[in-house]
Formats: C-alpha cells, sequence, structure tokens
C-alpha cells in the first residue's frame, strides 16, 4: 500500500511537514513537541519521514522508524542522512533512554497494540523526556459505520470494551480514555496534556474518504496526547 499511499498523500505531508493530523494541524500553533534543537528525537511510524526531515532541519537528531520496508524506501528517496530503522513500535530496536522526544502522528499508535507500544516508548524515553502522539479518537471509532465505511453520527461500536478493529487489509487500536490514562500511569508515564484536532472552517484534506470537514467540526476526529516521563 505504501506506494498509493504517498502518491495520494505524499506532496501534501511534505508541504505541512511540521503539522498533525488528516487537517494537518500546524504545530506552530499546537507546541506539541517543544524544543527540538540539539534533542534526539523518534518518530514511530514515520512512512516518508516528512516530519523527521523537516525536524532534523530544525536541529534535532532525528531517527524515523517503520514497519514498511516500502515506506522506508520513499524516505530513503528524499534523504541521504537521516537514520532509518525498519522495526517495530512494539518492540522497538533501541537502547533504553536513548531519546528525548517520541512522537508519532498517526500510524504507529493506530496500527500497533499500545499495551505493547506506549511501555516500549516508556522504555526509550530518558527520565523527563516527552511523548507525543495523533490518533483517531474513540468517537471517531465508536461512530465508524462499516456498512458504508464512513463515520456518521450514530454509534455503531461500544465503549467498554473498546479495542481494535481489522478489515481485510488493516486493523487498528483504540481505547477509552480513562484505559489510555491508566496505561500512561502504569508505564511510568504522567499526562501533560490532551488535545483534540479540530480543524478550522476552510480546512482541507486528502484523506477525504477518512471522515468530513463537517463532522470534525463538531465532534473530536482526532486526539493529540502529550505525555511525559518522570524527571530522575
Amino acid at each position: 500500500m505504501a506506494a498509493g499511499y504517498q502518491a495520494k498523500h505524499g506532496e501534501r505531508l511534505t508541504e505541512t511537514a511540521r503539522a498533525w493530523g488528516v487537517w494537518r494541524i500546524p504545530e506552530a500553533e499546537v507546541r506539541a513537541l517543544g524544543e527540538v534543537d540539539g534533542r534526539d528525537v523518534l518518530e514511530l511510524g514515520c512512512g516518508a519521514a516528512q516530519w523527521s526531515i523537516a525536524l532534523a532541519g530544525d536541529g534535532a537528531r532525528a531517527v524515523g522508524v517503520d514497519l514498511s520496508g516500502e515506506q522506508l524506501r520513499h524516505a530513503r528517496g528524499a534523504t541521504g542522512t537521516l537514520p532509518l530503522v525498519q522495526g517495530s513500535a512494539e518492540e522497538l530496536p533501541f537502547g533504553d533512554a536513548a531519546f528525548d522526544l517520541v512522537f508519532c502522528d498517526h500510524g504507529a499508535m493506530g496500527f500497533a497494540d499500545p499495551v505493547r507500544t506506549v511501555p516500549e516508548v516508556a522504555r526509550v524515553l530518558r527520565a523527563g523526556g516527552r511523548f507525543a502522539f495523533a490518533i483517531a479518537s474513540p468517537f471517531l471509532f465508536m461512530c465508524w459505520n462499516p456498512k458504508t465505511e464512513r463515520v456518521d453520527a450514530r454509534l455503531h461500536a461500544p465503549w467498554f470494551g473498546m479495542r481494535s478493529d481489522e478489515d481485510e487489509q488493516t486493523i487498528q487500536f483504540q481505547l477509552p480514555y480513562g484505559d489510555w490514562v491508566r496505561l500512561f500511569r502504569t508505564s511510568g508515564l504522567v499526562v501533560e496534556r490532551l488535545l483534540h484536532l479540530r480543524p478550522p472552517e476552510d480546512a482541507t484534506t486528502t484523506y477525504d474518504d477518512y471522515v468530513s470537514l463537517r463532522w470534525a467540526r463538531d465532534w473530536p476526529a482526532e486526539d493529540l496526547w502529550v505525555v511525559s516521563k518522570a524527571a530522575a
């Protein structure tokens, strides 16, 4: 799927490299990452590494990791110097306390099991480090209509017991908010902020088969979590 994904979304992702979610909410407005200059930064599910390339230009020592070798091939075509690693967010191929900042814009935090990814992120973060990631919201998860393959204004899935949903191509993981908070705390992480990424009225997206602008203006379609590891 990598070639088709980059053909449809790659140009927009490159043009808006420092932005979050399907509506590309600028990091300059959100300020989820903090200072990156001189920091060791890991991007989970980096794809073609548009984010990491941009952050490296801002002075970060950025590393991209992705399970897909094809996605990494697209990344290597865009940069010859950024370290790129093929691996799973559920079992990160890095030593303990290797990074000051770990982040993910959808990708790995939706496709991988959070019960495994969150402790792994905590392991590779240094004391005082930050973890920021955007993910589809539980509301979108509950309102996804499997018959129309669109999000609508009715509840189709239960809140309690929310865990994963899969089709013939992908699996998506999701948790209720209380379970996210519990998982962070048991992993040694503290919630700093939870932002609902509401798009502006004139927002556009290349993910037009995902959720409508009207829906995303009325209800939270994407969440941005910012959590940190306690200082030593």
